[in-house]
């Protein structure tokens, strides 16, 4: 990990503990809104929290890019990693970004509460550092079966301009976003809500151009 990356880590570190105690919403700012729609979700690949793979998160976008990473993001695959390329290839996403503290962590209930009704939403989820044991732990008792996965450095929390816990993102198919990510704590029928609405707009942006 690179020094600015390490620097990075630890005032990220301390800011999101200091977000989850006083419960601090930088939310109401009108400039902080996570990754604009229109634009694509940014590139990465983190080990699964359940897994036995171990590292810093990927972002690279291009081979050998110092320190964001040797391979590109969108490359790394398999069993123990979490893509978000290989989500948005698939399908609409809802992607959160949280911590190991406070209410936080209750986005993960609510999410996996709404996979049943959205099949064809890709939900997943992705710790700004935290313990690993006690994030598998979490991840257990919760009964969950979307994939959770660990951004070890802060980096993914960095590109996703992350500053109120938790940050939910919603994208099309393609990872392009579809509109403001929600953040700080919301009722599982407001999540809903903007799960519902992905699904519309998705099916809006997807259907075929009639024949002329």
């Amino acid at each position: 990990m690179s020094a600015r990356r390490r620097r990075y880590s630890t005032l990220l570190g301390l800011a999101v503990v200091v977000l989850v105690v006083v419960n601090i919403v930088f939310a109401k700012s009108a400039d902080v809104t996570g990754i604009a729609p229109g634009h694509t979700l940014a590139p990465f690949a983190t080990p699964l929290v359940l897994g036995s793979l171990n590292g810093d998160a990927d972002i690279a976008t291009r081979a050998d890019d110092g320190a964001d990473g040797r391979v590109p993001a969108c490359a790394e695959r398999g069993a123990q990693i979490l893509n978000v390329c290989q989500l948005y290839e698939r399908g609409p996403v809802v992607l959160a970004l949280f911590v190991d503290g406070g209410s936080c962590p209750r986005v993960l209930t609510e999410m996996q509460a709404l996979v049943p009704a959205f099949p064809r939403v890709r939900f997943a989820a992705v710790s700004i550092e935290g313990d690993r044991r006690t994030l598998r732990r979490l991840v257990r008792s919760l009964g969950l079966t979307l994939p959770v996965g660990v951004d070890s450095d802060g980096a993914v929390a960095a590109l996703y301009k992350v500053v109120t816990c938790p940050q939910v993102n919603f994208a099309y198919r393609g990872g392009v976003v579809q509109s403001d990510a929600l953040l700080g704590s919301a009722s599982l029928a407001t999540l809903r809500r903007r799960v519902s609405e992905l699904v519309a707009a998705s099916r809006v942006r997807e259907r075929p151009e009639p024949a002329a």
